[in-house]
Formats: C-alpha cells, structure tokens, sequence
C-alpha cells in the first residue's frame, strides 16, 4: 500500500507511519492503538488515517455522508456503538467503520458482524476488559553501570540511535577500552577488531549487539513488561472469561511477570535479596556487631577482679602501654570471645556465606578497647556484596529477558485479541439492544424497504417505540399530519441506508437496500431562507439532477426555504428533473397535493395517517400509507369539531378540504 496515495496522508505523515513494524496491516485492519503509536499521530488522527485508508483500500474514496444532516445520524450511530464499548481502543476503531457504496467493505464488516454475533457477552469479560489498554513503550531510562565502545564515528550514531539507554564511547584502540573497563561495570566492544584483545575488567566483543538488543540491555524488555503488567494481565483474563485461545501461555505469562517488580527489576531471588539487604544493612549490621563485642567486654571487666605486679605494672608503663594493653594481658580470652560474637552476629545477621571471610576481617585481632571496625576491611566486604548483587541482577536480568523475549510477539496478539474482542461485544451488544438483523443490500433491491423498524434515535425508550413499515423506490412524497412521525421515518429511513452501508445490522425485523453511492439527507430548515442561502440551496440541488451515481435523497419539508406557492412548483420541479434517474427519493411535505398538481409527471404521493383525535390527541398509524394523501391535523380538528355541533358551519369548513 502506497502511503502516501491513501487521501490526507502527506510526506510526513507517511514517513511516521513508516516507522511502525507493519503499518499496512494498521491500516488495513484498521488498528488505530499501533497507528497513534507513530511519531506524531493522536488516536483521534489514528483514526482518521484508518478511515481513509478504508476507503482508499476498497476503492470508495468519495463521500457517502454528503450533507450535515447525514453526517449528523452517523455520528449518532457511532455515539450508540462507542457507548457500547469499554475501551477507548474499541470506541476508536468503531469510528473506523465508515458507510460506503464498496461491496468488499460492506461484506468485510458483515463478516465481523456475523462473528461478533456468536459470542456470548458476559459481565466477567467486559470487567476484565476495564483494565485493557494497548501496549506501549515506555521511555528509556539509562543503564549507568553498561556502557558500549566503538572506533567509528559512523557506528557511534547509529549505536545511539539503536540503544539510547546506554552510553556510546569512541576509543582508539585497546588501551581506551581497558580505561573504559576501569570506569564501568561492563563494556560491550562493537568492533570485531578487539576480539581476543586481553582487557582486564568485563569487557564483552559483540559486534551483532546492536541487532539484539535486548541480550545487551535486557532492562528495555523488562521495563515494557513491568509497563503493561496490569493490561497484558487483564487481556489474559479477557481470554480466560471469553473462551478464547490464547497467542500464548498464560501461566508461563503470570510467571515471569510475578518475578518482575513495577520498576522493571527481578524479584522474588532469595539470593538476590539476600545480597540486597546485606548491602543495605551493612553499616548497622557492623555497628550492632560492634556493640556486641564492647557490651561482653564491659561486663566481663565489671565482674572480674584484675591483679598485676609491681614489676609487670612498672615495665608496662615503661613501654607507653595504653589501659586496654595493661588489660589485655589479663582477658586475651574474653578479647578473642567477643570478637567471635561481633563476627558471628555481623555474618548471621546479614546472612553471610562464601563472603564469610572478608566479614570477619571487619573485626581485627588485636585485643582493643572498645572494639572497633576495621574501616578498610568493612569497605572491601561492601565492594564485594555489591559487586556479587550486581552479578546475581544481571544474570536474573539476562534470564527473565530471555523468558518474556519469547512472549513479547504473542503478548502484541493477546492485548490486540482482547481488544478487538471489546469491538466485537459492542457490536454484538449493539444489534442486542436494538433488535437488530442484517439487511439485504445491493443485487436486485431498489430503494429502501424496512419492516418493523425502529429508530433508537427517538428520545424515547427504545422498548416504547412504535415499529414502522415502509418500503419506497424512485421518486416519493410523503405526506401527514404535524407530529405523525415523518422526520422520524426520514430518520429511520437514513439510520438503515447508513448502517447498512457500514456493513452493520440494522433496528428492523428486516430490511432491503438499495447500495448507493452517497446519502443526501436535508433537513428542515429554520425558517424562510435569505436570497443567498435560497440560492445555495437551488444549486445543490442542481446538482443533484445532474449526477449519474445512485444515490438515496432524503428531504424534509423544503417548503419552508420560501413562499408556500413558490415551494411547490420548485419542489415539482425537483422531483421531475430526479425522475428516472438511479434516485430514491424521499421528500416530506405539507403541500404533497399542492406539488403532485404542480409536477408534470405522475408523483408517488404516501401519507403517515392520522386515525382521530382522542382527548385532544393525535392517534397515528406510524407506517406510511402507499399512494394515500395523507389528512391534515386541521382538517382532523374541524370533522372533529363537526361530529361534535354547529354542523352547518364545520360542515362548510370541512368541504373545503
């Protein structure tokens, strides 16, 4: 698919696209969460592409909404599928089901509908669905202990580009690399040139690193995953509750992601945790050991008695000897037992293993008082859990990564069925609420035909509707009574071309129609219109009468842009230049006679009829009667009036009619 061939996709919104893994099957599946994903677009721009795309792609790039009135029952119609979702994926993508004359796109959707249909909707998945949101990468965070090295420029950029969460060194050669091993943890050299260069330090020779990158900086994977936790989490649930076979294994799924904590590092490694608190806690841990040694010692020397002789007191003093040496002589034992106690409490409080050697270098063993840390012993003990804790988080890093790397095609799938599956119920949703069926459209069918529909576009319940029959082909008024229910007949009448052309079923136990290239739907206007908006109006439709492509034209009280007596004759006019044309068309009227008399064809004329008044009510026979002048409301109100008293006077009035 050409991109920029697809209508209001330029140079730069084809070059955003082209960043996507697989843009043409965004577009052709009409994927509005991997098309926002491009630089640049919004959902609401994501899902405007896709509707060109539709179009383009079926070959049906005009416009089937050709007036604001047709417009404004189709976005009706996606205001009652979007109610019907629960994500804001689903209430964008329904937008991507457009009305068109195209035949494949209208069987394309009839297949979907037909699919939806089947499943069953259930309140534990639409729930599940709440937590469903497409995928997304997070930004990148910098890995600071990894860093990669170069000595081409040209490598440097694109190195950068690749992995952004590392820093990119240029070096000269292999005494660059080994200052640059000093100063990180590890380095991973992209030159095939330092293979079996000897390099102290972690110094790793993949020249294919930049194509996979997640063995390089496994942090990315991790950091998507632990994202997306709560929507790949929720879309397993949603296939759970839906029945639906999974891209992948769920339990392996909930695994790996149980051993992953929200900021995207591993959990749940007794060793790892186990040198993670010994880091953390090893400054208290030295100075409670501490604390150990010096509280025996206080009560050792506080309950034992000291004797020295002169001699030995005269010649320590002599040599400078501090207390603690004078002491020493006497408790050498209790000296060496408290050191014992400070070692013991320092490796068993930090559980201490294979470091057990360096922790009990932490306490000398010269005899001292009070006992005290050896500082430099202490900061080689922290170096060296350190380092071991960094090494057991890059291995869980490395293994975890290579765990959910093997997902993370199958979790795109997953999120993606969930979602589609949220399309799918509010279709199936849809056509439950109203009682809707799948309308024969195009072959042998002309015009429009419906039976026992009803317009969820009322501002009445939809229960407490009354079913409407009609069926009409070629050029019609419709005529009845003022609040008979005409506008809502128009309605209905463009509510079924419009979902029908959409692929979608329709509010009716059954229906034909017609497919046709565009809807023209007029409403009623607001008064008399100005000489220029009279003029604008001719002109449309002027061109109507002009067009060759089938098409339905909806009109509602046109008289109303001008004089009744001049109204008429135009209407007549209209509805003559129309005639024969591949046109159906519906024009409501309260001159029906009036314009039927002006016309110089014959002019089916319906009518929506009233059957009386009771108690100052209308009683209407919603489905049009075919070739019946309907009756007027005041002609209703004088037989009315008539049957009642006065009958000379009514009588007159009503010979009038």
């Amino acid at each position: 698919m050409e991109l920029t061939a697809i209508p209001g996709v330029g140079e730069k919104t084809a070059a955003a696209l082209a960043d996507l893994d697989d843009p043409e099957r965004a577009l052709r599946e009409g994927d509005v969460a991997a098309l926002s994903r491009a630089p640049g677009i919004s959902a609401g721009r994501a899902a405007a592409i896709a509707r060109a795309a539709v179009r383009h792609e079926h070959g049906a790039e005009g416009d089937f909404l050709a007036t604001d009135r047709a417009r404004d029952v189709f976005e009706s119609v996606l205001s009652l599928l979007q109610e019907r979702t629960v994500t804001d994926y689903a209430a964008r993508r329904v937008e991507t089901f457009v009305p068109t004359g195209a035949e494949s796109r209208i069987a394309e959707v009839r297949e979907l509908v037909e699919r939806a249909r089947r499943r069953e909707i259930d309140g534990a998945t639409l729930d599940a669905l709440a937590d469903v949101e497409p995928l997304a990468e997070p930004p990148a965070t910098r890995v600071r202990d990894r860093c990669l090295a170069t000595t081409d420029a040209e490598r440097y950029a694109e190195a950068s580009d690749a992995i952004p969460e590392l820093s990119v060194e240029v070096v000269d050669d292999a005494r660059g690399l080994a200052e640059l091993a000093r100063s990180y943890a590890t380095v991973v050299a992209l030159d095939e040139s330092f293979a079996g260069v000897d390099v102290a330090g972690d110094v790793r020779v993949r020249p294919d690193a930049l194509d996979h990158p997640a063995e390089v900086v496994p942090e990315r994977l991790l950091a998507f995953f632990a994202a997306n936790r709560g929507s790949l989490l929720a879309a397993a649930r949603v296939h759970e509750t839906a029945g639906m076979d999974p891209p992948c294994d769920l339990d392996a799924l909930r695994d790996a992601l149980d051993r992953l904590d929200d900021d995207g590092t591993p959990v749940g490694d007794d060793e790892l945790d186990r040198l993670t608190t010994a880091v953390d806690d090893l400054d208290a841990a030295v100075g409670t050991a501490e604390s150990v040694a010096n509280d025996h010692l206080r009560e050792v020397i506080r309950e034992r008695d000291v004797t020295i002789e002169g001699t030995d007191f005269l010649s320590l003093v002599e040599q400078g000897a501090r207390v603690d040496a004078l002491l020493s002589r006497e408790l050498a034992d209790e000296f060496d037992r408290a050191v014992e106690k400070a070692r013991n409490h320092l490796v068993d409080s930090l559980g201490l293993a294979d470091e057990r050697d360096l922790a009990e270098r932490a306490f000398g063993d010269d005899p001292t008082f009070p006992v005290e840390r050896d500082s430099e012993a202490v900061s080689r003990l922290r170096t060296e859990l350190k380092a071991a804790r960094d090494r057991r988080a890059a291995r869980l890093k490395t293994d975890l990564a290579a765990d959910l790397g093997a997902l993370r095609e199958p979790v795109d799938d997953l999120v993606r069925a969930a979602l589609e599956r949220d399309v799918e119920l509010a279709l199936a949703r849809f056509a439950d609420d109203f009682d809707c069926t799948l309308p024969e459209i195009g072959g042998d069918v002309t015009g429009v035909a419906v039976e026992g529909g009803r317009s969820p576009l009322l501002d009445v319940a939809f229960d407490d509707v009354e079913p409407v029959d009609y069926a009409v082909s070629g050029v019609t008024l419709l005529s009845g009574v003022n609040s008979g229910g005409k506008t809502s007949t128009l309605d209905l009448l463009a509510l079924v071309t419009i979902l029908a052309h959409m692929g979608l079923p329709v509010p009716a136990d059954s229906a034909r129609v017609e497919r046709v290239s565009e809807l023209h739907y007029y409403a009623k206007s607001q008064g008399t219109l100005d000489a220029g908006a009279f003029e604008a109006t001719l002109r449309d439709f002027a061109d109507l009468a002009r067009g060759t492509d089938s098409r339905l034209v909806l009109v509602d009280e046109l008289e109303s842009i001008t004089e009744p007596g001049a109204s008429a004759k135009i209407i007549a006019g209209i509805l003559e230049s129309l005639d024969g044309q591949a046109v159906t068309a519906v024009f409501v009227s309260h001159l029906a006679g009036e314009i039927r008399d002006a016309a110089g064809i014959d002019v089916a004329v319906d009518g929506i009829e009233a059957v009386g008044l009771v108690d100052g009510e209308l009683r209407v026979n919603r489905s049009p009667v075919t070739n019946h002048l309907a009756r007027s409301t005041p002609e209703l109100i004088v037989e009315k009036l008539a049957g009642e008293g006065d009958a000379e006077f009514y009588g007159r009035l009503l010979e009038k009619f």
